[in-house]
């Protein structure tokens, strides 16, 4: 049996739509499209990763294919049979690892300000991630959670998100969350991509300083069939800052 958390919020929609969350983050994240996956008949399944919101961690080693298995068992104990799976940042890395090792349970993919191999496009990007890096081990959570709030909701107007994003990751077990980065860093799917098979979307925000959307085309050019939509205002926490253009591109796709 399965120990994650999972926010259900409408049992009665068919197909489910897993939607996988960013580092730090927890299913939560995905409130804002819990009404529109609803109105369109599905039903949205939003768990937390071991170690994140309210499920937990047994420090018994923390990687994506343990957690995409975790996931299957989920579907398993809900009877949801294949869903589509949606995943943003880490949530886009454990989404590419569950699509490989479970065909069977996804019927669609949508990959979210993610990647295939995480390579910084930039010296400020190099600085950022070896800075997080530091923080993490040296420093704690607390630190890391507005260093990462900061990053990803710049805006002056957006202090609200910043607050809500720094006070999830800061809730984060703190041995699951440096795994997870570990994880990130040596997470290289480029030589499997090919055998993904199910209808995918790549989503891409045009101001991720995060993830580059250059290094998102070349995750779409790699997986057969493979399309990108390119939100232009969006940032890397597209479903968040950029929920209502977000939606329409997931159902649209989902449909």
């Amino acid at each position: 049996m399965t120990r994650l958390h999972v926010l259900d919020p409408h049992p009665a929609g068919s197909p489910a739509v897993l939607l996988l969350h960013g580092l730090g983050a927890n299913g939560s994240m995905w409130t804002l499209q819990f009404d529109d996956l609803i109105a369109a008949g599905y039903r949205p399944l939003a768990p937390d990763a071991p170690g994140f919101g309210a499920s937990p961690y047994d420090g018994r080693g923390w990687n994506f294919r343990r957690v995409a298995a975790d996931l299957a068992g989920l579907l398993h104990e809900l009877d949801t049979g294949p869903a589509h799976v949606v995943g943003l940042s880490m949530g886009g890395v454990i989404a590419q690892q569950f699509a490989l090792d479970f065909p069977h349970l996804t019927r669609k993919l949508v990959l979210v300000s993610t990647f295939s191999v995480l390579r910084p496009g930039s010296l400020s990007q190099w600085l950022y991630f070896l800075q997080r890096l530091l923080v993490v081990h040296l420093v704690g959570l607390q630190q890391q959670s507005n260093l990462v709030a900061r990053r990803v909701f710049p805006a002056p107007e957006q202090e609200a998100l910043r607050e809500m994003a720094a006070a999830q990751i800061a809730r984060a077990d703190p041995r699951a969350y440096r795994a997870a980065m570990r994880q990130l860093g040596l997470f290289d799917s480029r030589r499997r991509l090919k055998e993904i098979r199910v209808p995918t979307l790549v989503v891409t925000g045009g101001r991720d300083t995060t993830v580059s959307p250059a290094r998102q085309t070349l995750l779409a050019n790699a997986i057969p069939g493979a399309r990108q939509v390119i939100l232009s205002e969006g940032g890397h926490a597209l479903a968040v800052d950029q929920a209502a253009a977000f939606n329409r591109v997931l159902l649209d796709f989902l449909a």
